[in-house]
Parts: C-alpha cells; sequence; structure tokens
C-alpha cells in the first residue's frame, strides 16, 4: 500500500521524510509541545530521525500512519498527526497529533484532525478512532469535543512522562457519529 497523500483547504497531508527531521526535532524538543505528549522532550536531533523510521516501520506493518502536516500554499512543515495503535482487523486505531506553537489556534489541527477521520472512516473502514489526552490539556480536550469525540472516562496512571505516572481521558468517535456530523 502506498503512503496515502491527503489535503485540505490550508494543509497537505503527506509522509514524514528524514529531511523533516531538522523542523520535527524543533517540535519535538519543545516542553510547551511535548507536555502533553506522553512523552520527554527530545534532546538530540538522532532521536528524532530515529522516530521518523520508526513511523515508516509502524506502516509497513499496518500497524500505524503518521503524517506531516504541512502548509499548502509554502509546503513548510508545522507539524504530525497520526493514526495510533492501528488494528485494521478490528477497525479501530487512536488518533495523536502536535503542532509548533507558531501554528497554534489558528484551526489547523482541527482541519488536519477532520482529513484523517474521513480518511480513516471512509477508505480503511474503521469504526472507532480514540485518542488519549492528559485531563489538563484543555484545548486538546476541548477541541475533540468540538470534533464530537465523546469523553469514555479517566485512566488511571495511564501515562507515564518525566518520571512520574498520570491520568489520561480516553475520547473516542464512531464512524457513524462521525457521519452524523458530516451530514
Amino acid at each position: 500500500m502506498d503512503f496515502p497523500q491527503l489535503e485540505t483547504e490550508r494543509l497537505l497531508l503527506n509522509r514524514i521524510e528524514e529531511y523533516d527531521a531538522g523542523r520535527f526535532f524543533d517540535i519535538m524538543s519543545r516542553d510547551e509541545v511535548t507536555i502533553y505528549c506522553g512523552m520527554d522532550s527530545l534532546v538530540h536531533s538522532e532521536e528524532a530521525v530515529e522516530m521518523i523510521r520508526s513511523f515508516q516501520t509502524s506502516f509497513n506493518l499496518k500497524r500505524g500512519m503518521r503524517w506531516a502536516i504541512r502548509l499548502k500554499e509554502t509546503g513548510d512543515f508545522i507539524g504530525t498527526i497520526g493514526l495510533n495503535n492501528l488494528y485494521l482487523g478490528s477497525k479501530k486505531a487512536e488518533i495523536g497529533y502536535e503542532l509548533h506553537p507558531d501554528y497554534w489556534r489558528q484551526g489547523f489541527t482541527q482541519e488536519a484532525i477532520r482529513g484523517v477521520l474521513s480518511y480513516a472512516f471512509a477508505e480503511l473502514n474503521l469504526y472507532r478512532i480514540g485518542a488519549v489526552t492528559f485531563p489538563e490539556n484543555l484545548s486538546s480536550n476541548q477541541l475533540l469535543e468540538k470534533l464530537s469525540f465523546t469523553l469514555e472516562g479517566r485512566l488511571r496512571g495511564y501515562l507515564h512522562q518525566r518520571n512520574q505516572s498520570h491520568d489520561a481521558f480516553i475520547f473516542s468517535i464512531l464512524r457513524t457519529e462521525w457521519m452524523d456530523e458530516k451530514s
């Protein structure tokens, strides 16, 4: 299967390449970005290359997909979005995303999520998309609710970051709900 390229009004979502490692490192080395990612900030640029390679491995194994979020107008790499824990047979995955702070609060994440949800439900024939967030991540939690995700509950001690365990919220949206949302 070829890596899918998606387009939205302002964005191009395509494969993350190793040449994106510098920009990816710039995003993932920022504590204000990774504070709610469930991982520590990157320290070495080689870590960004390794993560990009792991995205390709995950895709090859049909266990995940991670897109670069690029501005359609300029091609600038501004973040990533992906389907994690992808199980095609069970028709489910979890969505995750991060964006460079320069592009926060401009609707780019919402636009990228809509594009990935449309693809996941229509092309991959998934039935459920989950999202795991920190309860303190108000921006992401509000965005998911705005996109008709349902807060299912709290997972106690689910995320481990910065040498401590944290609770997480689990959200989900079903294909039937997404189709109702779009009509």
